[in-house]
Formats: C-alpha cells, structure tokens, sequence
C-alpha cells in the first residue's frame, strides 16, 4: 500500500480499537443502544457538515444522496447500534474481535458483486485463517451464554454491514471528498435515528463518564475515523480497508483491560494469533499473473521505430 494509506490505516486502527471501551462506559451507565448512537453521529454530523460547507464541498451532494444515504444505514445507523446492542451482553474486546469478520463478509460478497476485492492466493489464505480465529473465540468465550450468543451475533451483523458499506463507498462515493461523502451520510443517519432516539431517551443525564465517552465517540471515533477511513478505502480497496478490523482488537484489550479490568478469555487468547496472522497475510499483494498472450523473447526488442514491451496483469 502507499504510505498515505499505510498513515490512514494507522489512524483507523487506533482511533476505532478505542469505541468498544467507550460504548461499554456507555451503555453500562443505563443509556439505550440507539440513544448513545444518535449522540455520536450527531456530533460526527455536525463537524463534518460545518467543514464541508466552509470549504464549499456540499454542491457534490447532488446526484449522490441515494448512495448517501445507503451508506448511512450501512455503514453508520444500522452496525453502530448493533454493536452498542451487542455491548448490554459482551464485554468490549470481544466485541472488537468479533468485527474482524468483516473482510471475510467482503471477500464472500465480492464473489458475486466486486470480482476486483476476490481473495486468492495469501489473501485467502488470510481470510480463512482469520476466520478460525473467529470461531475459536465463539466456540471458547462465548458457548453456552444465550445472552452473550445474542450479543455475538449483533456485532458479527454489524461486521456484515460494514463490509456492505465498504464496497458502496468504494463504487459509489470515494471520488468524492471524505469530508463530504461522510458528513453527509452522517446526517442522513442522524435524521434516521432520531425519532428512535426521541422514543428511548434517558430518565436523567448521563453521568460524567458516559457524557465524555459519547463526546469521544462522536469527535474521535466517528467524524476522524471515518475521514480516514474514507481515505484508506479509495487508497487500499474495501477488502483491505477491513483488515483494520484485524488490528483494532489489540487496542480494545488493552484499553479494556487497563481501564475496565476485562480480562480475556482462553478464546481471546487462542484467536488473536490466528486473527494476527490472518491480518498479516490478508495484507500481501497476490502475485502478478502473466499475460495470457506470450511472445518469443527474441520479439522484444527496441528499435528506432518502435518500443515493444511485455505486459503483466494486475491486481
């Protein structure tokens, strides 16, 4: 990758290993699942909305909104709330680990919508490693707990969401500014869940500490991160775009266990290496394939008319 995506991928993995923490402080202090969404994408809205009109990008809009707003379901409505859902049951590394099955959800999509983002080779290889660092962590962790099934499974429909999400940002909306693209889909999604958000609205204010998380959540984790991420996707591909659901793991345990005193499983401890590992493989680049056409080496020659060259395919 370039380093303007290797920067992008950088920031991502940090600025969205640390939303597991704050959801949990959230949630836990008796706020609602969609309540504590709508703050964030709020807040996401309202900053990237004020910086795309002082910087004239809110004319790109037309023609786009359809788009806009299916990536606003996708990507934003739809997998925040699951995952906040998902959090009343599971603790919040779990939660984090359990999103690394989206590129997984991309690869199986792309077999029939996106033959560009079609794992082989290391990347398959990968991808299904990482896959049985998944299962090693239901089967452990979570076997035998409906609740924490039920929590498993909100998040692991909102790591199928944002593998959707992904690849209509990558055909539809990457040509556009981040800025725009996502400010707006962040307001389409915030005028989604506000009368949910109106329905199940809390007795009392929240207390400091869940009033902060949301603030985070909304500044850091949502407006910057999809910015970012916006950037990583155009730059990268919406495969490996996802592959920072294979890094965001390592922050959401450490800031779990460090802040909260969530210590791991025997099905955190098993998977991590397999999602590691698959992480790493799912990064490679697949090996150039040869042209199809082969000429005779002894035809490649330059002369004063002409250049002559080989071609590659790739990826």
């Amino acid at each position: 990758m370039s380093p303007r995506a290797w920067s992008a991928f950088a920031g991502v993995s940090i600025l969205w290993g640390m939303p597991y923490l704050l959801i949990k402080v959230a949630v836990d202090d008796g706020l609602s699942p969609v309540f504590v969404t709508w703050v964030r994408v709020v807040l996401g809205a309202a900053v990237l909305l004020l910086i795309s009109w002082r910087a004239g990008l809110l004319a790109t809009f037309r023609g786009r909104v359809g788009w806009m707003a299916t990536l606003a379901l996708a990507e934003i409505a739809i997998p925040f709330t699951l995952i906040a859902a998902g959090e009343q049951h599971v603790s919040s590394p779990l939660a984090a680990i359990l999103i690394a099955a989206a590129p997984l959800f991309v690869a199986l999509l792309a077999l029939r919508f996106d033959p560009t983002e079609r794992a082989g080779g290391f990347r398959l290889v990968g991808l299904v490693v990482g896959l049985a660092g998944i299962v090693a962590l239901v089967g452990i962790d979570v076997a035998g707990s409906t609740s924490e099934l039920l929590g498993a499974a909100a998040v692991l429909g909102a790591a199928l969401c944002y593998a959707v999400g992904s690849m209509v940002f990558k055909h539809r909306l990457s040509d556009l500014d981040p800025r725009a693209s996502m400010g707006g889909s962040l307001g389409i999604a915030a005028l989604v869940l506000t009368p949910a958000a109106a329905l199940d609205r809390p007795a009392s204010a929240p207390s400091p500490a869940a009033g902060g998380a949301m603030l985070a959540l909304g500044l850091l984790c949502t407006a910057a991160a999809l910015v970012l991420y916006a950037v990583l996707i155009a730059e990268a591909g919406a495969g490996r775009a996802l592959v920072i659901t294979y890094v965001n793991p390592l922050v959401a345990l450490a800031l779990g266990l460090v802040i909260l005193g969530e210590h791991p499983g025997l099905g955190a401890a098993a998977s991590l290496p397999l999602i590691l590992a698959g992480s790493w493989l799912a990064m490679r680049r697949q090996a150039p394939r040869a042209s199809r056409s082969h000429r005779p080496v002894k035809e490649v020659v330059m002369t004063r008319r002409s250049t002559t060259t080989a071609a590659i395919g790739t990826q």
